[in-house]
C-alpha cells in the first residue's frame, strides 16, 4: 500500500521543481514509509511513498516499462497479477521485477485504457504514457483506494489525500458552502465533492484521460458499474454453494503477503466469516484484533472471543475510554477535511493496535452493503408502505410533533416514523434535517444555499434505477455511505498507522454475484443478511448469526452527559471556530438538549467538534 501524487503544468517549458514534489510526497509519507521515488520529465513530475507488502526488493516506483516511455505511480494491491503476468508473458511482455505495478504498465500497453477490466483488486494508479503526452488513472471498483485532483489553467495536480495537493503552488484553498451544507446533510463527503471547490475525487469504477495540450484536456469515464439483474432461475442451494466457493477464493487471494498478516474481527457475521475462513486457509493461528469500550452497551469483545476460541487465533483486545477525544487534533489532520462518523475514533485505535503486530490486515467491510445488513432497510420497506405516509399528514401534525417529543417518550423510531413523506424520502438519509440546518448556519450561509437542497443527492441515485427497492436502497449506499463514509474512514484511519487493509468481500467477482441474487434471499421477512448467514452458519458459532448488530458505535451520548460535557461546552460554545458559520445560541440549545435527554445529540455534537478543529487547523 502506498501514495501517490504528481503534477502536470500545461506549458512544456515550465518544469516541476523537484522540491516541490517533494514537498507534496512527504505530506504522504505515512501512506509508505519504507521507501519514495520521483520521475520528473520536464513538466510532468510522479511522486511516490511506499508501504512495502509484495517484491520487498525490486518494487522501486515510479517504475517504467523497459523503454522508458510509459511511467505508473500505484497505490494498492491487484490479487490476480500472477495471472495476468503469465499471461502478457506469453505475448512476449519481459518483467524485470515481481510486482503487481509491473503488470499494469504491460497491461496499460497492451490494452490501454481497458486496462482497468484486467484488474482484480483495490487500486488507484496514475501512468504518464511520453509517446502519446497523455496522463491516464483510474481507482478501483468500489473506491477502496481514494484518488483526488485539482485542475485551472495552468496544471492539473492529484494525489492519494488533499493535503498532498494543497503542498503543492498556487492552490486555491475556497471552502465550497455547498460542500458544507452536504456535510451537515450526510456527515461525510459525498460522490466527486470535497470540502473545498477547485479539488474533486475520482468516482469509484471511474477513469480519467488527461491530455494537457489539447483543448478538452479532461475526459473522465466509468468502467464498470452496480448492476442488479436477479436471477430467479437458482435454488437457495445454489446461491450458497456459490458464494461460499466465491468468497473462500476471494479470502485465500488477499491472505498472500510478504510481510505479516492478520485481520479486524469485530464479532459481527462479517468479519466473523473471514477469519473463519483465514483459519480454514491456514496452517498457522490467524492474528485477530478487536476493539471494546468498557461501556457494556457498546462492547462486542465477547463475540470476538467466541471465533477467537473456535479457531485458535492469536487473539489481540484494546479498550477505547473517553480520553480518546484527545485524538481528535490528529484524526482532523488525518482526513483533511470535516468528517462526522465517531468511528474513526475505534477505527484508528484498532489500525494502531493491529499495526505493532503485522503490517497487512483484512476486514469486513462491505456485508451489509451487499446483503442488505443495516437496519434502515426494514424501516425504509415499512415507511414505504405505511399508512402515514401522506403529506397532510405528515406537514400537519406529526413533523411538528417529531421535532418537540423527547426521544425517551415514545422512542426517535416512532416519532421519526410518523413524521415523514414519501415525496420527501431523501430526507430519510439526512444526519441534520434540513430544519435544524436552517437553525444552525448563519444567514448569509443560508443565503448562499436557497437553491440547494443536499437532501435531493441521494433521493436522485434512488430513483435513478429501475431495480427493486431494496436493490435500489443497497446500491445507493454503495455509491455513498460506503464508500465516502466506512472507506475513506478505514483509509485515513490504517494509512495513517502505515497498514495495509484488505476487504474480500468487497472483491468485484464476488460482489457481481451477489448483485444477482434475489433481494427476497438478503433481506428475508425481518431477517436481514440471511443468505449470508445461511451460507456460513456451519463455520460460526450460533450467537454470532443471532445477535443482534451492534455496529461500531462510539458511547458518545454518555461521554457527553459525564466525563467530556465541559470538554465540549468550552470548546463549542467558548473557543469556537464556528461563529462565521454557525449560530451559537442553536449549538448552546443542542448541547443542553443532549444533558436533559430530549434527544441523542452525540452525533450532532461530535460533527461540530470536528468541524470546529477543522477549521482552526485550516485557518480559516
Amino acid at each position: 500500500m502506498c501514495g501517490i501524487t504528481g503534477k502536470i503544468y500545461f506549458d512544456k517549458n515550465q518544469k516541476v521543481s523537484l522540491n516541490e514534489l517533494n514537498r507534496m510526497t512527504y505530506m504522504i509519507k505515512h501512506r509508505g514509509p519504507d521507501d519514495k521515488g520521483y520521475y520528473i520529465n520536464e513538466n510532468v513530475g510522479l511522486g511516490f511513498r511506499r508501504l512495502s507488502i509484495i517484491d520487498l526488493k525490486t518494487g522501486h516506483q515510479p517504475m517504467s516499462n523497459h523503454e522508458e516511455t510509459i511511467w505508473i505511480t500505484f497505490n494498492g494491491e491487484i490479487y490476480n497479477f500472477k495471472e495476468l503476468r503469465s499471461e502478457l508473458r506469453n505475448k512476449g511482455y519481459r518483467f524485470k521485477t515481481h510486482t503487481d505495478t509491473e503488470v499494469i504498465v504491460h497491461l496499460y500497453q497492451e490494452y490501454g485504457e481497458k486496462c482497468v477490466d484486467y484488474l482484480r483488486g483495490m487500486f488507484a494508479f496514475v501512468i504518464w504514457d511520453d509517446k502519446q503526452k497523455l496522463l491516464f488513472g483510474a481507482r478501483d471498483r468500489f473506491g477502496i483506494k481514494p484518488l483526488y485532483y485539482y485542475i485551472d489553467k495552468e496544471k492539473f495536480v492529484w494525489g492519494s489525500e488533499i493535503k498532498s495537493i494543497k503542498a503543492s503552488t498556487n492552490i486555491r484553498t475556497d471552502i465550497s458552502i455547498e460542500s458544507l451544507d452536504y456535510y451537515f446533510t450526510y456527515g461525510y463527503m459525498p460522490r466527486n465533492k470535497s470540502i473545498f471547490s477547485e479539488i474533486e475525487k475520482l468516482k469509484p469504477g471511474h477513469s480519467f484521460l488527461f491530455k494537457p495540450y489539447e483543448k478538452e484536456q479532461l475526459r473522465i469515464k466509468k468502467y464498470w458499474k452496480i448492476n442488479f439483474e436477479p436471477d430467479y432461475s437458482k435454488t437457495e442451494a445454489y446461491w450458497k454453494e456459490a458464494l461460499y466457493e466465491s468468497l473462500n477464493e476471494s479470502v485465500k487471494m488477499r491472505m498472500v503477503s510478504d510481510v505479516p498478516l492478520g485481520a479486524f474481527l469485530s464479532g459481527g457475521v462479517d468479519s466473523s466469516t473471514v477469519v473463519s475462513l483465514m483459519s480454514l486457509n491456514s496452517t498457522n493461528p490467524i492474528k485477530t484484533f478487536s476493539i471494546g469500550f468498557k461501556e457494556e452497551k457498546y462492547n462486542e469483545l465477547k463475540y470476538a472471543r467466541l471465533i477467537a476460541d473456535r479457531y485458535k487465533t492469536d487473539h489481540h483486545e484494546f479498550i477505547v475510554e473517553p480520553k480518546s477525544i484527545d485524538l481528535l487534533p490528529k484524526l482532523v489532520r488525518a482526513y483533511d477535511e470535516p468528517f462526522a462518523d465517531s468511528s474513526a475514533i475505534p477505527t484508528y485505535y484498532v489500525s494502531k493496535f493491529t499495526r505493532d503486530h503485522v503490517t497487512v490486515a483484512l476486514s469486513g467491510d462491505g456485508g451489509d452493503e451487499l446483503f442488505a445488513g443495516y437496519d434502515k432497510y426494514t424501516k425504509m420497506q415499512a415507511l414505504k408502505k405505511s399508512v402515514y405516509n401522506n403529506k397532510f399528514t405528515n406537514k400537519s401534525l406529526f413533523g411538528p410533533l417529531n421535532k418537540l417529543i423527547p426521544d425517551y417518550l415514545f422512542g426517535k423510531g416512532l416519532t421519526y416514523y410518523l413524521s415523514k413523506d414519501k415525496n420527501n424520502i431523501g430526507a430519510y438519509f439526512c444526519f441534520w434535517k434540513d430544519y435544524e440546518r436552517q437553525k444552525i448556519f448563519q444567514k448569509d450561509i443560508k443565503e448562499k444555499l436557497k437553491s440547494n437542497l443536499s437532501e435531493n443527492l441521494k433521493l436522485n441515485l434512488l430513483t435513478s434505477t429501475q431495480a427493486d427497492f431494496i436493490s435500489r436502497m443497497q446500491k445507493l449506499d454503495m455509491q455513498t455511505y460506503m464508500v465516502d463514509d466506512i472507506l475513506t474512514k478505514v483509509d485515513r484511519a490504517s494509512m495513517m498507522n502505515s497498514l495495509e487493509v484488505r476487504v474480500p468481500l468487497l472483491d468485484h467477482k464476488f460482489a457481481e454475484l451477489s448483485f444477482k441474487i434475489p433481494s427476497e434471499l438478503k433481506l428475508k421477512g425481518n431477517t436481514k443478511k440471511f443468505l449470508l448467514k445461511d451460507t456460513f452458519k456451519e463455520i460460526l458459532p450460533p450467537e454470532i448469526i443471532s445477535h443482534k448488530k451492534q455496529g461500531f458505535g462510539v458511547p458518545l451520548k454518555i461521554w457527553f452527559k459525564d466525563d467530556l460535557k465541559t470538554y465540549a461546552f468550552d470548546t463549542l460554545l467558548n473557543e469556537s471556530e464556528l461563529t462565521g458559520y454557525l449560530d451559537k445560541s442553536y449549538i448552546k440549545e443542542i448541547l443542553h438538549n443532549h444533558q436533559k435527554g430530549i434527544r441523542d445529540y452525540s452525533p450532532k455534537i461530535w460533527s461540530l467538534l470536528f468541524l470546529n478543529e477543522w477549521i482552526k487547523q485550516n485557518n480559516i
